[in-house]
């Protein structure tokens, strides 16, 4: 059964999701090493949610009093839900923020953190990593919208959209581009510019690249399979003044094949002799459990059977369900001495995960670069309706460490013992040892000094200045990819 940051003895179809500077130099160089290459899964087409009837078992008041039921059931706070009568909601996203408003209010969950998505959809991306769209993540600085990365076989990068580049407008055609920052000024007009991430939806754009050449170019969405470890920079190992050191880049917890790409790449890193590591996780909002723990793993070469990764904990209901998950070292593990890894606020879910499991175990040998993470200590069991195409993901359990830490709702700077502040480069690839946050890594490493998060706390709040585009009713790629379109 695949799980997303999930407890394995869980009877339903269970799953985690996730969502949604700077320090001294030294060392390297500005060319990347070439990456550690791992097997790309295979393009399938993306399903198209089925809409459900809208009479009989799929009639809307028949979901409203099914998402009610699992929500007295399931909800990992049930004396935080509002005693909300479905029957007065169209929307069901609305009558689940309207329940879940006093837990958000105790600052126990974020919007989104229960959601219904389409059962057909998700699998489809957890299974082969299929979804449909341009294949880009799109990040907004002020008035700004940039490209944060791009997925290899999408049809955004064979047409020029790569890290950097910035996208000034968008249209349906060459006549009626809309400026970005109009489009800002009107809560989700951007997200509606961009049209459904449909395959065959066309949308014309006026770009400036990294060297401030604009041209207008059109691309049309396509399917696409989501590459967990990209070919181009997901992976290598980099030389910092005569030391080796392992760079893994994962995407997300989401995709099946991300098990096999990461033991690919700590097979390279074991077989190199590799003992210091950069885990960048800056836009990996979560996915599988059961891929966080083998990255876990993979991380804790030296750890023993006995010695607990993470406890899961349930609502009374469910308690049943609670276990205890203790390493389990691989093949392919290493045994770190030091560990850093980059974070931002779209870090999330599984990411956290495993960032928690392995901070009792580090000291000061352990570091988040960056900013402060999104702060979600909390996952998400699946509810399936199938004849609805219904999967409500609800908020059902918590994860602590050994140490029995786990309340990082506000992220986990505060938690770590050192902490190096450090900006998302765009102007740099993701891999290149120049950018910011892999250069501040390589600093810590290093035993070079940087300056600590400041005061350990970001919240993401409204109006944030520079975040991955989240649209206003995601798709399950969007929830689990931040910042896909």
């Amino acid at each position: 059964m695949a799980t997303r940051f999930t407890a394995r003895r869980f009877t339903a179809t269970a799953c985690i999701l996730a969502l949604l500077t700077g320090c001294g130099g030294g060392g390297g160089g500005s060319s990347p090493p070439p990456p550690v290459i791992v097997n790309p899964p295979t393009p399938t087409p993306t399903p198209t949610p089925t809409p459900p009837p809208t009479t009989g078992t799929c009639s809307l008041t028949t979901r409203l009093n099914w998402v009610a039921e699992q929500l007295r059931n399931d909800y990992l706070f049930p004396e935080l839900l509002a005693p909300v009568d479905p029957a007065g909601f169209t929307d069901i996203q609305a009558f689940i923020n309207a329940a879940t408003a006093p837990a958000r209010n105790a600052g126990k969950d974020k919007l989104n953190f229960s959601y219904v998505t389409s059962i057909a959809e998700e699998n489809a991306l957890t299974n082969s990593g299929s979804t449909a769209g341009f294949g880009v993540r799109l990040f907004i600085d002020g008035s700004r919208l940039f490209i944060s990365e791009a997925f290899e076989g999408a049809p955004g990068l064979a047409a020029g959209l790569d890290r950097g580049v910035e996208i000034l407008a968008v249209g349906t055609s060459v006549d009626n581009l809309q400026s970005v920052s109009s489009l800002l000024a009107t809560s989700g007009a951007l997200s509606n510019a961009l049209g459904p991430n449909d395959p065959g939806v066309t949308r014309t754009f006026r770009i400036r690249n990294a060297a401030g050449a604009e041209s207008v170019i059109t691309v049309t969405k396509a399917n696409f399979s989501l590459d967990p470890v990209s070919d181009r920079y997901g992976s290598r190992i980099i030389t910092d003044e005569g030391r080796r050191i392992g760079y893994v880049n994962l995407r997300t917890f989401s995709v099946d094949s991300a098990d096999r790409q990461l033991r690919e790449v700590f097979a390279s890193f074991k077989a190199q002799g590799v003992t210091e590591v950069v885990v960048d996780l800056r836009y990996n909002g979560g996915g599988l459990v059961r891929i966080a723990e083998t990255l876990t793993n993979l991380l804790g070469g030296n750890r023993q059977s006995t010695d607990v990764q993470s406890r899961t904990l349930f609502n009374q209901r469910l308690s049943a369900n609670n276990r205890t998950t203790f390493f389990a070292p691989l093949a392919e593990s290493i045994a770190p001495t030091k560990i850093a890894f980059i974070g931002t606020q779209a870090t999330a879910s599984a990411s956290e995960l495993v960032m928690n499991a392995l901070l009792p175990y580090y000291g000061n040998n352990i570091a988040l670069i960056g900013a402060n993470t999104f702060g979600k200590p909390v996952g998400q069991i699946a509810r399936d309706r199938a004849e609805c195409d219904d999967r409500f993901r609800i908020m059902a359990f918590q994860t602590v460490n050994s140490a029995g830490q786990g309340d990082y709702f506000n992220g986990l700077a505060p938690f770590f013992p050192r902490t190096c502040r450090a900006t998302d480069d765009l102007t740099r690839q993701l891999g290149d040892s120049s950018e910011a946050s892999l250069r501040t890594a390589l600093d810590f490493l290093a035993g070079r000094p940087c300056t600590a998060i400041s005061g350990g706390v970001t919240t993401l709040a409204v109006g944030e200045s520079r975040r991955l585009l989240r649209p206003e009713a995601p798709s399950a790629a969007q929830y689990e990819v931040p910042g896909l379109f």
